[in-house]
């Protein structure tokens, strides 16, 4: 639908019955999607498991809507051409201000977004007191979201956290997995991953 190649589509490493697939967004990042059987079996409900739409609602942690970066104007509107061609309706671009952007329907109702900003994002003009004070957050967590303290690193020698541990935690493995993996070693778990692509391509010319 937008036109990012397909570059892994593979069994998920130790998960059975699970395979993902990669998008190339640029050299560096990708985004994946996961299937498993018992997925298709899972209720999508609108308000709930999914916004819907940008302006919607769905439960805490799960995904309002995403939005992903392209290069300009002429980016927007190439890719609300591409879209449209397809079917597919699309809102925008619109004029936020510190950024523009277009509004669409992705596969399974997935709401998606693709903006631009002219500049970096200005803090000072885009944090809004009003919601600042609606959120509980005070002067001094303001100044300390704004400006995060600098942390020195500990070229790997930070211990595992327990499963005690402030967190937060991953949950929804079968009884007694989560707490063996957390006392587990590092090498450990990276000993007992597959690392080899599914397909050998060290004779290819």
């Amino acid at each position: 639908m937008l036109g990012m190649e397909l570059v892994a589509l593979y069994w998920m490493h130790g998960v059975p019955n699970t395979w993902h697939g990669f998008l190339r967004l640029n050299d560096e990042s990708s985004i994946a999607f996961v299937q498993n059987p018992k997925i298709a079996a899972l209720p999508r409900t609108i308000g709930m498991s999914h916004a819907g739409n940008s302006g919607g609602v769905s439960a805490p942690g799960t995904m309002q809507h995403v939005a992903l970066r392209v290069r300009g104007h002429d980016e927007i509107m190439a890719m609300r051409d591409r879209l449209r061609a397809k079917g597919v309706p699309v809102l925008g671009p619109l004029d936020h201000g510190m950024c523009e952007s277009i509004y669409f329907a992705g596969p399974e109702n997935l709401c998606l977004e693709l903006s631009w900003s002219r500049e970096p994002i200005d803090a000072e003009a885009w944090i809004d007191p009003e919601v600042v004070a609606l959120a509980g957050i005070t002067a001094e967590e303001l100044a300390r979201y704004k400006r995060p303290a600098a942390f020195v690193d500990q070229c790997g020698g930070v211990t595992q956290p327990g499963p005690d541990a402030a967190g937060p935690h991953m949950t929804g493995y079968p009884p007694g997995v989560y707490e063996r993996l957390l006392a587990m070693t590092d090498a450990q778990i990276s000993a007992n991953i597959e690392n080899r692509p599914p397909v050998d391509v060290s004779a290819r010319a």
